[in-house]
Formats: C-alpha cells, sequence, structure tokens
C-alpha cells in the first residue's frame, strides 16, 4: 500500500499524542532523511521524516542510524530554530500527503515565538520546509525556483500549499455525489479510476478493499459497499481504531494495508511503519550493494577467463614447435644436395621416420638455408613462451578458481554483513584493487566468538547429536575457522573439487559415529555449490592434515590423509 493520503492521516493522528513534547535532538543521516528527537512524559521519541522518492513516509521509530561527523545545511538550520521548541500540534488538511508541525516556544528574551515544519510526501516532490510566524519560507531540504514549476520553494518567499488537482472524498455528502464523477465500465478498472478521481487514496488500498468485501461483480450495491467502507476506514483514522495488516504473496510480506481494530496500542501504526520500511530498505540496500560487487567481480572473472583463453591458444601454438625443430634440422642436414634458390616447398628423407618423406613449407621468399634458421628461430621462441605460458596458466586458473568463489559466496550471502565481510576480503586483493570504486557501508559489528579482534568472526552453528559443526561463511572466515579457531584434533569438512564452505565438527575429545559424520557431510554439501546436486561426494580429516600453502589466496588449503563420503545435500 502506497503512504497515501489516508495512511498519513493516521499516523498524523497518532502522533498528536506528542502534544507537548520538547524536541531536544535533529540529525539528518542522508540526504533524504530527518530525525527528531523529542522528549516527552519522560520518554524519549524519535520522529522520522524520509522524503525519498519511493519509501517517503513520516513516522517514530526505534531504528538508529548512523550519522555524519559535520550536519548538512538544512539541519544546522533546523537545530537553530528548534530545539528547545514544544509541539503545539499536528495538522493535515483532508486527505493531502502533507503534514504541518506547529512548535512553539520563548526566544532570549522570553516572547513567544511559533516556527512550522511542513512536511510534503509527494513522491519526486516531496519535501520539508520550514516557516516562521508569517508563514514565510525560512529553509527547505529541497530549493524550487522554476519557470516550469506552479510554485516558488525558496527562502524569504511566502508558503503556499501544492495546488489540488484531485477531488476531496470528504467532501461527498452521499454515495450518489461519490460515484458521480467516476467513469466505472468494469470491475477491474473501479481502484483506478477512484484513485486517479479522488486525492489521497491509491490504488492498491481500493484493490484490498475490494479483496476484503469479496467483491466479484461489478453492481450498485457493491460501490455502495466500497464507499461505505471507505468513509468508514477515514472517519476511524481521528478515533485510534484502525491497524495495518500485512499482504503476504507465497508466505513472504509483499505490502500493507489499513483495516480497523477494536483497539489499538500507542503509536501501533507508527512503529508498523517503522520495521515496514525498515526492513524493506534493508533489503534494497543489501541487493542493490550485493549486485554492485557482483558486478565488479563478474566483470574481472570474464577479464580472466579472456585471459586463459588466450594463453591456450598460445599453448595449441607451442605444440607445433617440435615440428618447426625438426624442419629446421632436416633442411641443415640437406643443405649441401638443396639448391641455393628460392622455392616454396621441398621434399626431404625423415631420418626420424624410417627416412620416409616429408613435405616442408618454405617462405619462397628466402633461399633454404635462412628458412632454416627462420625454423630454428620460431622453435626456440616457442619453447621459451612455453614455459611461461605454462606457468601463467597455472597462475590464472588458480585466480580463476579464487574469483568464483567468491561469486559463490556473494550468491548466497543472505544479508549485509556478509556481503561486507566479502567487500573487506576483496579490498585486500591485488585483483581488485583497480577496480574497487564505491565506498564501503559501516562496518561489520565482531562476534563474540572471535579470537582476533581483527577478524570478523561469525560462522553458522548447527548441533548433531550433541556435537557442534561451525561452517564458514565466506573465504576469510573459512581460513580462520579452519587455521585458527579449530584444535588439531577436530574433523574438517569440504566437498571434493567443488566450491563450499569450509566446516568443523567439534570433537572434544569424543568418536563421533557414522550418523554424526553423514549428517555433518550433509550440511557441508548443502553450504556448496552443488546444493541441488543428489550426490556430493564431501572430503573430511583431522584439522592437523589441512595445510596452507604460502602465499596462497583465503581460503585455499590443500589437506592429506581424508575419507570421502557421497551424500545429497540437506540441513
Amino acid at each position: 500500500m502506497a503512504f497515501d493520503g489516508i495512511v498519513t492521516k493516521a499516523i498524523a493522528s497518532e502522533l498528536q499524542q506528542l502534544s507537548g513534547a520538547r524536541i531536544d535532538k535533529i540529525y539528518q543521516p542522508n540526504k533524504n532523511t530527518i530525525i527528531l528527537g523529542f522528549y516527552y512524559s519522560g520518554k524519549n521519541y524519535a520522529l522520522n521524516l524520509n522524503i525519498d522518492p519511493i519509501n517517503y513516509r513520516c513516522h517514530l521509530t526505534t531504528h538508529s542510524q548512523i550519522n555524519p561527523k559535520v550536519a548538512p545545511n538544512f539541519c544546522m538550520v533546523l537545530r537553530k530554530h528548534l530545539i528547545g521548541l514544544h509541539i503545539k500540534n499536528l495538522i493535515t488538511n483532508n486527505l493531502e500527503r502533507i503534514i504541518t508541525i506547529e512548535f512553539e516556544g520563548f526566544d532570549d528574551v522570553d516572547d513567544i515565538i511559533t516556527k512550522k515544519l511542513i512536511i510534503e510526501l509527494m513522491g519526486k516532490h516531496c519535501n520539508l520546509i520550514l516557516l516562521d510566524e508569517q508563514n514565510l519560507i525560512i529553509d527547505s531540504i529541497r530549493h524550487i525556483n522554476s519557470e516550469n514549476s506552479t510554485r516558488n520553494i525558496s527562502p524569504h518567499t511566502k508558503y503556499t500549499y501544492p495546488p489540488v488537482s484531485k477531488l476531496n472524498i470528504l467532501e461527498c455528502k452521499n454515495f450518489e455525489a461519490f460515484i458521480k464523477p467516476l467513469e466505472i465500465e468494469k470491475l477491474e478498472t473501479i481502484s483506478t479510476n477512484i484513485s486517479n478521481t479522488y486525492n489521497g487514496i491509491s490504488k492498491t488500498f481500493i484493490d484490498k478493499v475490494i479483496e476484503n468485501l469479496k467483491i466479484v461483480e461489478l453492481n450498485t450495491d457493491n460501490l455502495k459497499k466500497i464507499y461505505s467502507y471507505i468513509t468508514n476506514l477515514i472517519n476511524l483514522t481521528t478515533s485510534n481504531k484502525l491497524k495495518f495488516e500485512t499482504i503476504y504473496k507465497n508466505n513472504t510480506p509483499i505490502d500493507y494495508t489499513l483495516v480497523t481494530s477494536a483497539s489499538t496500542d500507542n503509536f501501533e501504526l507508527n512503529y508498523f511503519i517503522d520495521d515496514y520500511y525498515f526492513l524493506k530498505e534493508s533489503k534494497e540496500t543489501f541487493k542493490n550493494y550485493r549486485n554492485n560487487i557482483l558486478k565488479m567481480i563478474l566483470n574481472t572473472l570474464k577479464k580472466y577467463k579472456k585471459r586463459l583463453f588466450n594463453i591456450n591458444e598460445k599453448l595449441e601454438n607451442c605444440e607445433n614447435m617440435d615440428l618447426y625443430k625438426l624442419y629446421g634440422e632436416l633442411i641443415t642436414a640437406n643443405l649441401y644436395k638443396i639448391k641455393n634458390q628460392n622455392i616454396s616447398n621441398i621434399s626431404l628423407e625423415n631420418y626420424y621416420d624410417n627416412n620416409n618423406l616429408i613435405s616442408i613449407p618454405l617462405d619462397i621468399k628466402y633461399t633454404p638455408s635462412v628458412n632454416a634458421k627462420r625454423y630454428f628461430k620460431k622453435y626456440n621462441k616457442l619453447k621459451n613462451a612455453l614455459e611461461i605460458v605454462t606457468i601463467q596458466k597455472k597462475e590464472t586458473e588458480k585466480e580463476l578458481n579464487y574469483i568464483e568463489s567468491i561469486v559463490y559466496e556473494l550468491e548466497n550471502s543472505s544479508n549485509i554483513d556478509e556481503v561486507l565481510s566479502i567487500f573487506e576480503e576483496i579490498t585486500e586483493n591485488v585483483i581488485f584493487q583497480d577496480k574497487v570504486s564505491f565506498k564501503k557501508n559501516p562496518k561489520v559489528k565482531k562476534s563474540n566468538l572471535t579470537k582476533n579482534k581483527k577478524v570478523s568472526f561469525n560462522p553458522i552453528k548447527y548441533t548433531i547429536d550433541g556435537f557442534t559443526l561451525f561452517v564458514g561463511r565466506n573465504n576469510k572466515e573459512n581460513d580462520y575457522l579452519t587455521l585458527k579457531f579449530s584444535k588439531k584434533t577436530d574433523l574438517w569438512f569440504h566437498t571434493k573439487d567443488i566450491h563450499g564452505s569450509h566446516a568443523i565438527l567439534i570433537i572434544n575429545g569424543k568418536v563421533p559415529s557414522d550418523e554424526v559424520l553423514i549428517k555433518s557431510a550433509q550440511i557441508v554439501a548443502f553450504h556448496s555449490k552443488a546444493r541441488d546436486s543428489s550426490n556430493v561426494p564431501v572430503d573430511y580429516c583431522e584439522v592437523k592434515f589441512v595445510k596452507k600453502p604460502k602465499g596462497s589466496k583465503p581460503g585455499m588449503v590443500i589437506y592429506t590423509n581424508n575419507k570421502t563420503l557421497t551424500v545429497q545435500p540437506k540441513l
């Protein structure tokens, strides 16, 4: 449901309980958000004013946000004019998405002063505007001073409300007045027509009304039910007898709507909106941040795959180097009987093949002796290239393997903290240092499990018949889990030749049963790239047999004395 006029009116009605509250803190965490801190009846409250074009809203919040070290200009203006004042009133104009907060207090000479903060929640036209006693604009978070604009929003100008193009449903005295301006031809167009005709009513709200009333056909009686439901709900916005109801699809919350309620707790609507948008924005932040990093990683992966392709092409060319050496030897050995003239081809006896004739192509621009030298030169060049390219291929394959492990981790990450841990890892790797161009999010909080304060360590924990299995979430955590956290006698698990997480089964002097080993292997297989396979090989051995080669990438180890279990992945 959009944050429409009905939601705005219901939220503002709840906030009326804060009349008399004293404002003592003001923050601006980002360009679209202002946080007003209030003190009222022995409690502290925080009012979130968000003018994001998509997630615009106004509500009390309990979720803290990181503030910049230097406050933006508009935040400083608000602090100058509002801190120390009390809330006198909160006003909404019909079903407009505009909330006016009136403040009152005393100046330095104890004269009464009043200020107004206008909160306009209108999509891309959202704004926060501070007014003085004469309704002159002191400042706004967004200035509008354009010939194409219907009004001017800039300091020292008179504030005017935005023009209204839709009708006010509150002015409809009866059903006939409500239905008259509507042009409804079929059931599917009801929500669109009502939303386009009347101000402050969203399409998703009307769709939910139709669903709640179980309306399946278009007739006058059903339209009367819709009108009655809407007007009744609007009337209840001032009586605190409404609540939000989450809308689910396939057991996943996708939206919310307003419904009637016998009674509600203090600020229940506000805190519902707070939690709903906090979760929504957290998911969006996680998704966007992960996709940004994943895009960078995939570009690097593409680059290294192209490099490997070029290396393989060079290796294919090197396959003929012995033939070039043979050509050079045969020409040199038979120079005494070859005429010193430019020819394109010559047939000679191959003494490496029972003197069978072999046809040798020549460059007609050169004599046979020069062609022999050219073949020897080509052989030596390919011989040297083979040594270098073989090393390059080995190194490139290692890099590819590591990059693919990062891709696997990102694709299986589930929250921003896991993505941040991966970001920390790649910023320390020379492969990505020239690619990291976007800013890092706030640091991950360290887990209590860590033995090293420099390592963010919070592995996934499973309990299997009295044994504890820890599973790493990324390469750095895999290294720490295997090489620092575990004991030499614990069991180490990893999928065989498949990207996945390291896992440690804590033994504590006990001998795990075959059932415990199988369950552990199944969990490890689930936390691997082969999660959707039916049979996955999983290696396991004691931690003392796991070694990390010097200079190897995070998460890369070698191991011996291992056994293998083939299992079906499951938790």
